[in-house]
């Protein structure tokens, strides 16, 4: 089966072949970081009319790097929430409008079951059951996956999420949108130890997780260094100082809490999925820590970390191949993960 997936949830365009026999045939991304940038964050009726410009011209691109014809497509997947509602609904019609005009099945994918299930595009994938990381900008969860639509939550942020700490953090020392990358790389600069700040909820004895403490000890640290009180007329070195303190107390929780939740479900598997997978240090302290205690991570690759259609083209697979159809103009904003079941 042949499924062409459609992600459109915010500031990317999306779109992919997946075909259940040879794999992922053709993906193609748009980012919209650089139109968003002058705002210091994304702007939603901005985000929806790109989506409009794009979606059809990646559409072909695709099909023509896939060397396949359109109605030779066996399904179409799409996002359909969470994510900004005038985005969702451009993937939406398209999908569907496509549904009808071809006489192919269509389904609507959750968009988190999607960075959930993405580093099943790896080689080797990881196989069920495991324990999953999500991570990323609106997201920090630790969920136990024992198969499509069986998912337990573990672990939840009580406030921000760490992409969006590390997104407010780099704002704050006077970083460019999109601020987590900024802020990593700033890090790298840095020098460990010479700043100490809070590991939030470290010793709580749960798998919740809280980083709005972490970003405002960050801002009263950066206000009494910076001159005249002013934490945008930080010293180069002590913006860089402040940021690998920042990541490190966040990697440092956000290792813990996976180690924690692998002892707590008996699983030797972590998966880990969103944008802030994408971290090298993060990456490097789980692969060193899980593997200490006989386990693996899997890692989606660098270019399915953030939004991409190949997920959504993926997750839609394993959904239809269960059972999963729908026709549907709606689109779901917010949508819990916890409400999906499988097919």
């Amino acid at each position: 089966m042949r499924v062409l997936g459609i992600e459109t949830s915010c500031d990317e365009t999306g779109v992919a072949i997946y075909d259940t026999a040879r794999g992922l045939l053709a993906d193609a991304l748009h980012t919209q970081a650089a139109m968003h940038e002058a705002y210091g964050g994304v702007v939603p009726e901005l985000a929806s009319r790109d989506h409009v410009r794009r979606v059809l011209p990646l559409i072909g691109d695709v099909l023509a790097r896939a060397g396949l014809d359109l109605w030779e497509i066996d399904a179409i997947a799409y996002t359909q929430g969470p994510g900004l509602a005038g985005a969702l609904l451009v993937g939406a019609s398209v999908a569907n409008a496509l549904g009808f005009a071809l006489g192919k099945p269509t389904v609507g994918v959750h968009h988190l079951e999607g960075h959930l299930l993405s580093p099943l595009l790896g080689d080797p994938a990881p196989s069920f059951p495991f324990v999953a990381l999500l991570v990323s900008g609106g997201h920090t969860q630790l969920i136990e996956v024992e198969g499509v639509g069986r998912y337990r939550l573990l672990g939840d942020t009580l406030d921000d999420a760490a992409g969006e700490a590390f997104d407010k953090t780099a704002k704050l020392l006077g970083l460019p949108y999109p601020g987590g990358p900024a802020l990593a790389a700033l890090a790298e600069r840095g020098h460990p130890g010479a700043i100490s700040l809070p590991r939030p909820m470290l010793d709580s004895g749960d798998l919740d997780f809280s980083f709005s403490g972490l970003k405002t000890a960050v801002a009263l640290r950066a206000r009494a260094a910076g001159v005249d009180g002013r934490p945008g007329a930080l010293p180069e070195g002590v913006r860089a100082d402040i940021a690998r303190a920042f990541e490190e107390a966040v990697v440092d929780v956000l290792v813990a809490k996976s180690i924690a939740a692998l002892g707590a479900t008996g699983r030797s598997t972590l998966v880990v999925a969103g944008g802030v997978g994408a971290n090298r240090r993060l990456r490097e302290r789980l692969t060193a820590d899980v593997a200490r205690r006989g386990g693996r991570v899997h890692f989606p690759e660098l270019r399915y970390c953030t939004d991409n259609g190949a997920m959504i083209a993926l997750a839609g697979a394993l959904r239809l191949a269960e059972g999963t159809t729908s026709y549907a103009f709606s689109v779901r904003p917010r949508w819990e993960l916890r409400t999906l079941a499988a097919a």
